[in-house]
């Protein structure tokens, strides 16, 4: 569903993301790790037609995202780090205002945004402006957009940013149900993650893919057991 093929991102002389492969299929779940720095997010970016490609291919369901920007958009979910969100909005608002954006019929917004409400337990924040939420909610708001369409593929930077130990178990439990018939990217440098919800991991340093394999068989890589000291001995520089 997702295959990228030597993708590569300049900014000026310096190249953020050189040249890396890998694709995503139905039911996967690949953690994209990476320290900070690394080239995560800009790589999150060129897949979701959010900043353009310096060379190499992105496609999504088997449309370009360059020369299909719009077809590929609507096939997607995107959580971007941070996500910016309407914060005079209140949450049930902005979901709405998303659904009209995605251009989901009344009956179809209806549903979709109680749904979206319920997946990421909102319903005691629904009428509250999202600016007074605390930045666990704020996350599980910008969460509930990206899920809103029923997209094919979700993108998801740093999904549990903020959220509290009951909160990312949560989180985590749905990304694992909602992986069941689409691909999803995970991106992050949280270890545990990994080890949580993902079949497969991509880990990449100075723009450079440096493993991609499964998590057991990063866990193997180490002497001790921990993801923590072959993640430092993949990306040491």
């Amino acid at each position: 569903m997702i295959v990228i093929e030597g993708l590569t991102k300049d900014f000026d002389s310096f190249r953020a993301v050189d040249n890396i492969s890998f694709n995503v299929k139905k039911g996967e779940v690949l953690g994209f790790l990476g320290p900070n720095g690394a080239g995560k997010s800009t790589t999150m970016k060129m897949l979701t037609g959010y900043l353009p490609i310096s060379s190499g291919t992105a496609s999504v369901c088997g449309n370009d995202v360059t020369r299909y920007p719009l077809e590929t958009k609507a096939r997607i979910g995107y959580l971007p780090e941070g996500a910016p969100l309407y914060g005079d909005m209140t949450t049930i608002g902005l979901l709405n205002f998303i659904a009209e954006v995605r251009g989901l019929s009344n009956a179809d917004k209806r549903d979709k945004v109680n749904l979206s409400i319920k997946k990421l337990q909102l319903e005691s924040v629904m009428n509250q402006p999202i600016e007074t939420l605390s930045k666990g909610f704020k996350r599980r708001v910008g969460f509930a957009q990206a899920i809103l369409h029923d997209p094919d593929v979700l993108v998801l930077d740093e999904p549990t940013d903020g959220l509290d130990p009951n909160q990312k178990y949560q989180v985590r439990e749905l990304i694992k149900d909602m992986a069941l018939d689409k691909a999803i990217i995970i991106s992050t440098h949280i270890l545990e993650e990994v080890e949580a919800v993902c079949s497969r991991a991509v880990i990449i340093s100075a723009g450079r893919i440096v493993f991609d394999d499964t998590p057991e068989t990063l866990k193997a890589k180490s002497t001790s057991g921990s993801l923590d000291e072959v993640f430092r001995k993949l990306t040491h520089k």
